[in-house]
């Protein structure tokens, strides 16, 4: 007799569609023990959580979100693959998180996962807001129907948790009887004992999907292909009618299981949505909340980023006094200590956007933004679904690539990933705020902060360069295949405060250790290079100026160790490389420390800040613990004497990094998605090509 070993980890798939709280039922079960991997050769992540009910120990696999189990889109093909244990390991049961708002279209995704033949059990959340609407959901007759334990929830305020926990620690899950009608049943027979699959539905599954599949057994795909040929079986066809009759019969159970009060009041989410989704105030509004939350972010950060700014500065003199003279304190106090600062001092702004970003997710606003863009995105070959990837954009462009995924259109996929680069991310901001901190005067126009108008050209730039580059490329990308918006207009909440700091927690961490290892690592290699050149060259240097400095009075020897060593700086390897390159970038009003800093960007954005910071600092007095700002604002051209970071300089530095790709990890994700090398070279190339010529043209006009 074969004996089966009980695993002792029990793994749980959790599947819903969008917006039903699906997340939120996952991060309370789970809390921060989380991690992130890939399914086997496919470009959607997976989110896996972990944790313990007394001795029993469980895996929470949290699937993408999707509306059914129908080939639609990568996320359709990953819940059919690992709900079937098709590559991977088939869990041991589902939790199906339904909305109780909207129970007909959750339980089209809900049946179907009963009829694959897997243990399950229902949570029907957001009961909270059902009865704001006036549903009542009579739940044991709900059960008695389905035959499937049912669990209501409100997991955006832990009511009804503990009773999930429950069905975990007690294993109560279960086998639904069949609930969909199926045809072809000899062929479904067919495929069932060929794969060995439980029910004729996972069977009517893997002929659907095997076609959409680009991993599968080329074999396999011959043998369905033509079994389905000799039964005549129309995969489209078939699939449209047994959704008819799913659909057809999920109204019956509903019609004796679920009432609604006559009537129900529109209330203020009426009257928001008249105003947030109109067709003129709407886009006013939304333009509104962004100025004011760009204002927000100037008011509020500048005193912590002073803080941080003259705790970095006070740092480096402490270390270049305290620290006996040597190549190590000079890499500690000018490359090390100055390089981190120019990460740790934007962790305000960083926070702040990402906490302002949260908070309009968090209210159900941003639904609204995609509802109402999708006017916008629809002549310019987008689809109304790139919103979500454009917006997330803002924050970075990696996973705003990656969420194109749900973008069924392949042209209109393909289109995002393109432009999507383009919207300004989290990224650039430093950029934007040291050089408007430099350019544009801290004034206000009829009560609007300058500077934050000045950080809202930026991201309106990046916004219209997106626009218009999905204009162009839709002349170029031709499709035959058409597409439609379908999205969630949730009701208006209250945001969850301990959410939104969360979000600004994890994503100020994120922010500083991925880009922190980066820059930490660029600023040593500048300062090396800075500080050492081709042999001989540096060694006159030092030996001229000793000499020099012993024939002038001691005012003049402060100036004249500055001048040598701006010498010694372009003496330097990074001098030579700078000056090699400065040619071409002397156009668009840059000198060659700057072309340094526009080349070790391309690792990474916002090492930029990081890059001049460390050149600047090499050769100066750190005893006069000057501020970044500080050191950037008094630096001149050796040759003119006018001012490096002029308005018009800074401005084509801005609109430089507005348009230029600068990111080797966003060139990596597309590459990632894209499966060719194709696109990612020329979307790179394009962009810097545009990038060059929109910094040329706004230097000339501001100078």
């Amino acid at each position: 007799m074969e004996v089966t070993e009980k695993k002792a980890v029990k793994s749980i798939a959790i599947i819903g569609n969008p917006n039903v709280g699906k997340s939120s039922i996952f991060n309370q079960l789970t809390g921060l023990n989380q991690k992130i991997g890939n399914y086997p050769g496919m470009t959607v992540d997976k989110m896996l959580g972990y944790f313990s009910l007394g001795n029993k120990h469980f895996e929470l696999i949290d699937l993408p979100g999707t509306y059914s189990l129908y080939p639609k889109s990568e996320d359709e093909i990953i819940a059919h693959k690992v709900l079937n244990g098709i590559g991977m390991e088939k869990p041991d049961a589902a939790l199906v998180v339904l909305d109780a708002c909207n129970l007909e279209r959750s339980l089209l995704l809900g049946t179907q996962v009963m009829d694959l033949g897997i243990p399950l059990a229902f949570v029907v959340n957001m009961k909270d807001l059902a009865e704001k609407r006036g549903l009542s959901i009579q739940t044991y007759a709900l059960y008695q129907e389905l035959g499937v334990p049912l669990v209501m929830t409100d997991a955006r305020n832990n009511e009804g948790m503990e009773a999930v926990r429950d069905l975990l620690s007690n294993d109560d899950f279960s086998i639904g009887k069949p609930f969909g009608e199926l045809d072809f049943a000899d062929l479904l027979e067919e495929v069932r004992l060929k794969y060995g699959f439980r029910t004729h539905y996972q069977a009517f599954q893997e002929l659907i999907f095997a076609a959409y599949d680009p991993l599968a057994d080329p074999d396999k795909k011959d043998w369905l292909a033509e079994k389905a040929g000799a039964y005549q079986f129309d995969s489209e066809a078939e699939q449209a009618r047994e959704t008819s009759r799913r659909y057809a019969k999920i109204k019956d159970i509903l019609r004796s299981t679920q009432s609604s009060a006559s009537g129900e009041p529109k209330k203020l989410h009426a009257r928001l949505d008249r105003l947030f989704m109109h067709p003129v105030w709407g886009y006013v509004t939304f333009l509104a909340i962004m100025l004011l939350i760009f204002q927000a972010i100037f008011a509020w950060a500048e005193g912590p980023m002073n803080l941080i700014d003259g705790a970095f500065a006070a740092m480096s003199g402490w270390v270049a006094e305290t620290l006996p003279p040597g190549v190590l304190t000079d890499l500690l106090s000018e490359g090390i200590i100055t390089g981190i600062g120019g990460v740790v001092i934007f962790i305000p702004q960083i926070a702040l956007l990402f906490g302002f970003l949260a908070f309009l997710e968090d209210t159900g606003y941003f639904s609204r933004v995609v509802f109402l863009m999708d006017r916008i995105m629809r002549p310019f070959g987008l689809h109304g679904k790139s919103i979500v990837p454009l917006i997330s954009g803002m924050a970075c462009a990696i996973p705003g690539i990656m969420a194109t995924r749900n973008i069924s259109n392949t042209r209109e996929r393909l289109i995002t990933i393109l432009v999507t680069p383009w919207m300004s991310c989290s990224a650039r901001l430093p950029v934007y705020i040291i050089l408007i901190g430099l350019t544009v005067p801290d004034e206000t126009w009829i009560g609007v902060n300058l500077q934050a108008l000045a950080l809202l050209a930026m991201y309106l730039i990046g916004t219209l360069f997106t626009l218009l580059g999905a204009f162009a490329l839709k002349f170029v990308l031709k499709s035959r295949e058409r597409s439609f918006l379908l999205t969630e207009l949730p009701i208006y909440r209250m945001p969850r405060w301990q959410t939104v700091l969360l979000t600004m927690f994890n994503k100020s961490k994120i922010f500083v250790l991925e880009a922190g290892k980066v820059i930490l690592a660029i600023s040593i290699v500048l300062w090396v290079l800075a500080s050492y050149g081709p042999s001989g060259e540096m060694e006159n240097l030092e030996a001229e100026k000793a000499t020099a400095l012993e024939s002038v009075s001691e005012d003049q020897k402060h100036e004249l160790a500055a001048e040598y060593a701006s010498r010694e700086l372009e003496a330097s390897y990074i001098g030579i490389l700078g000056k090699a390159i400065e040619p071409a970038i002397r156009p668009l009003g840059y000198d060659w420390k700057i072309g340094i800093a526009l080349l070790t960007s391309f690792a990474a954005r916002e090492v930029f800040v990081a890059t001049v910071a460390t050149i600047y600092s090499v050769g100066e007095d750190v005893e006069d613990e000057l501020t970044i700002r500080e050191k950037l604002d008094k630096q001149v051209h050796a040759d003119t004497g006018e001012k490096v970071f002029t308005r018009a300089t800074g401005f084509s530095l801005m609109v430089f990094y507005a348009l230029a790709m600068q990111c080797m990890s966003t060139v990596a994700v597309v590459y990632r998605e894209t499966k060719t090398w194709k696109w990612p070279v020329l979307q790179t190339i394009g962009m810097t090509i545009v990038a060059y010529l929109g910094a040329l043209i706004t230097y000339q006009i501001w100078s």
